[in-house]
């Protein structure tokens, strides 16, 4: 059975300083084995080519909250990712899937991944909104993640900066994807991003982190920095 055979590669592949490494990054995630990402892209993609449906199958069948590792939910979404499927199909899984985030590890790795929204950007931005319109902090950070990794462009930074303004989620993952959203932003469309933060509707945490983020950016100028840290609530 692939699942078990995955497990077993899992074991053999993880690494204890790893393990207590990544436990340190994701605090309340349970059950890391210590597998580092390059391995487990490894992985996904010989799934993905060679037997990607009855794989899926077998993990929206896993019970989580008794069963499977971080590194086995990981391998799923980023199967989901490297599979070719119908719109359809890959709308069925990311439903099934997006549930069980439960990191930030698993969200921003297989956000990535997800190029194939690019091949049918009305149809997907409509999906990430509907992610970002509910009220749970990995449902929101996914839809987040995936605009910064796939819709930063012309045609959708003005609807960007809307969908942050009306993000209004407690969760820290959330407000900071939003926070990494504007400031990816910000070094693509400095002159628009400006005008953003001067004017916008996002709580101060997040307006706050915002600029932070853009100021950790290598992608932005010293002196746009100067001018951003002026914007800092109090």
């Amino acid at each position: 059975m692939m699942k078990e055979q995955v497990r077993e590669q899992l074991i053999h592949l993880a690494e204890p300083d790893y393990k207590a490494f990544n436990e340190k990054l994701l605090p309340g995630v349970t059950n890391i084995l210590g597998v580092r990402l390059p391995k487990l892209r490894e992985i996904a993609k010989r799934i993905a080519k060679n037997d990607a449906q009855s794989y899926l199958c077998q993990m929206r069948e896993t019970d989580w909250r008794a069963d499977g590792s971080y590194e086995e939910k990981m391998i799923y979404g980023l199967v989901i990712g490297y599979a070719r499927m119908s719109h359809d199909e890959y709308k069925e899984q990311l439903d099934a899937f997006v549930p069980l985030i439960d990191s930030w590890g698993v969200c921003d790795s297989c956000c990535n991944t997800y190029k194939w929204m690019k091949e049918q950007p009305d149809v997907w931005w409509e999906y990430l909104n509907s992610w970002t319109a509910t009220d749970t902090e990995y449902g929101i950070r996914f839809g987040l993640v995936s605009m910064l990794s796939h819709f930063v462009d012309e045609a959708h930074i003005h609807e960007i900066f809307k969908v942050c303004s009306q993000i209004h989620n407690d969760g820290y993952y959330a407000k900071m994807a939003a926070a990494w959203l504007v400031s990816v932003c910000f070094a693509g469309f400095p002159e628009e991003t400006y005008a953003f933060l001067q004017d916008n509707q996002m709580d101060d945490f997040t307006h706050n982190k915002s600029i932070q983020k853009t100021c950790e950016s290598y992608r932005v100028s010293k002196e746009h920095k100067a001018l951003i840290r002026k914007l800092r609530r109090s």
